[in-house]
């Protein structure tokens, strides 16, 4: 237990950028995270590079980053997407290219399906840029078969976060 009296809980957060310099707005969002009261930064994946998936606009930058956290599912959302916000990220149509995107895609065992917030994320099992840094920090997350019916998605890895 912490001091809030809150079990911990794994999360795994998806970051990628594609505007600005985006291994810098990687590198400062798990900066941020980890600075931020109830979330304690565990581990970073390397930083890969990918095309954009059903979107136009330069390639991405991406990583994963496993949390332990004391903040419920919708109470991290929303510092993730303060994050967000704070990187300039702005949304004028589904998929634009960005500063800086967070996701919530894993939140210990927990399934979750409201209007504000669904956990697994659902299509996380559609992107190698998800699969390939998830399985590098948290192998047991990400079955072999997961990353088969992904391997045509070319990604890159660059270097440690």
């Amino acid at each position: 237990m912490t001091d809030a009296g809150r079990p911990e809980v794994t999360a795994y957060v998806g970051l990628g950028a594609n505007l600005g310099d985006a291994a810098h707005a990687l590198r400062s969002a798990l900066h941020a995270l980890d600075h931020t009261t109830g979330v304690r930064l565990c581990k970073a994946s390397s930083l890969y590079r990918t095309a954009p998936l059903d979107a136009s606009g330069p390639n991405y930058l991406n990583a994963v980053a496993e949390v332990a956290t004391t903040l419920t599912a919708p109470a991290l959302l929303s510092v993730l997407q303060s994050l967000e916000n704070e990187a300039g990220r702005e949304r004028p149509y589904r998929n634009a290219p960005r500063t800086l995107d967070l996701d919530l895609l894993l939140y210990g065992s927990a399934r979750i399906d409201s209007a504000r917030l669904i956990v697994p994320h659902p299509r996380m099992n559609e992107r190698a840029f998800v699969l390939v840094p998830l399985s590098e920090i948290a192998p047991g997350q990400v079955q072999c078969d997961m990353l088969t019916r992904v391997q045509t998605q070319v990604i890159e890895r660059l270097d440690t976060t």
